[in-house]
């Protein structure tokens, strides 16, 4: 019998619930969940009744419950995983119970604001039968694992160093204003270009060598670090930088560079529009530009495959910890002003282009129903 029988699911589809209901939960995820296939959304949780009430009516759900009633969730029978859309601070507050429960969770990056609030969810996931995805969408993109395997090949040579500029012009009446650092572009925007880093090197970062944050006043973000700089040492002494801002015109882009060649990729994280990239090999220059997929039904369509045939998704709660031990020493190193060994960390997995590219069609995002609270949701 297969794992979907044992389970009950007659069509093969896992039954969601979205935590959360935000910018980022109405304009990709929802949108996204109606044509994996494999996927199908059954409840939402707000803390917004009135937000509730007008997406349920809009997607067809009948179970709505307010942020109080996630016990009731978790013991209704309504949802099989939930997608866990909340701001940063709060993803441990609901995976836990919810692994705890036999709930399949897939979390928003980064898994939490500190590794030992991730730790404390990936023990839930040990302890359960139940799975864990951190929500790391690039890992399923054509154009992000072709160049992930351009590099393995060989085609850029020994990698030598990577920069990456990274900005968004940020309202100063959007939540993330006003919930200080860990709202902030280095939680919110970091972990993309230190995701890449991670996974184009196949390798982690051993020392945080500087990290600088400002204000750029014009910007009326208050008292908000609106923008950082990073430069990270990798083994063998390469070097990796990036730059993150609340505060720049949108910008999207990165450069790894080998000895042999190198890869800009421009749009490099957004979901808005296809990857691109130029490729440099010796004096030969190309372009190409790769399909523009859905990157939240993607990556729910892998999550939801690994649950009905019981096979345990990569971008785990490890890979979560993995970019929360950078984001810890990039914090230590701007409090100190000094270089900051980070710890001994080994990742057991990595990316599997074989097995993880997924190639949904774009969707259009819809109209959002606005929130009425500066939480977020």
């Amino acid at each position: 019998m297969s794992l979907a029988s044992a389970f009950g699911f007659g069509t093969k589809k896992v039954r969601y619930a979205v935590v959360g209901a935000g910018d980022i939960t109405q304009s990709a995820m929802l949108p996204g969940i109606k044509h994996t296939g494999n996927s199908e959304l059954t409840a939402i949780v707000t803390g917004d009744a009135e937000k509730g009430r007008l997406l349920a009516e809009k997607y067809g759900v009948e179970h709505v419950y307010s942020y109080n009633e996630f016990d009731k969730l978790l013991t209704a029978g309504v949802c099989d995983a939930i997608y866990l859309g909340t701001p940063n601070w709060r993803h441990a507050e609901f995976a836990i119970p919810a692994l705890d429960a036999g709930i399949h969770v897939l979390c928003e990056k980064p898994l939490e604001i500190s590794s030992e609030k991730a730790r404390a969810i990936q023990d839930a996931e040990r302890r359960s039968k139940a799975k864990l995805m951190t929500a790391y969408r690039l890992h399923f993109e054509p154009g992000t694992l072709d160049a992930i395997e351009k590099i393995r090949n060989g085609e850029l040579g020994e990698l030598v160093g990577f920069t990456s500029c990274f900005g968004q012009k940020l309202d100063p009446d959007n939540h993330r204003a006003k919930h200080g650092l860990e709202a902030g572009p280095l939680f919110d925007m970091a972990p993309y270009p230190i995701n890449a880093i991670r996974y184009l090197f196949g390798a982690e970062p051993v020392a945080v060598e500087s990290a600088v944050a400002t204000r750029q006043p014009s910007a009326g973000l208050g008292d908000l670090d609106d923008t950082f700089a990073v430069v990270l040492r990798m083994p063998g002494d390469k070097l990796a930088s990036f730059t993150v801002s609340y505060a720049m015109n949108n910008i999207d882009s990165l450069i790894v560079a080998g000895m042999k060649g190198s890869i800009h990729m421009s749009p490099a994280y957004g979901f808005q529009s296809a990857i691109e990239q130029n490729l440099t090999i010796g004096d030969k220059q190309s372009h190409e530009k790769f399909k523009h997929t859905d990157h939240f039904g993607g990556e729910m369509r892998y999550f939801s495959d690994c649950i009905l045939n019981d096979r345990d998704p990569e971008p785990d709660a490890e890979e979560g910890l993995s970019d929360l031990r950078v984001i810890e020493g990039i914090v230590t190193a701007m409090k100190t002003g000094g270089r900051v060994e980070l710890p001994p960390f080994t990742r057991t997995r990595r990316i599997d282009p074989a097995t993880q590219l997924q190639t949904l069609s774009a969707v259009t995002p819809p109209e959002q129903v606005k929130a009425k609270s500066p939480t977020g949701d």
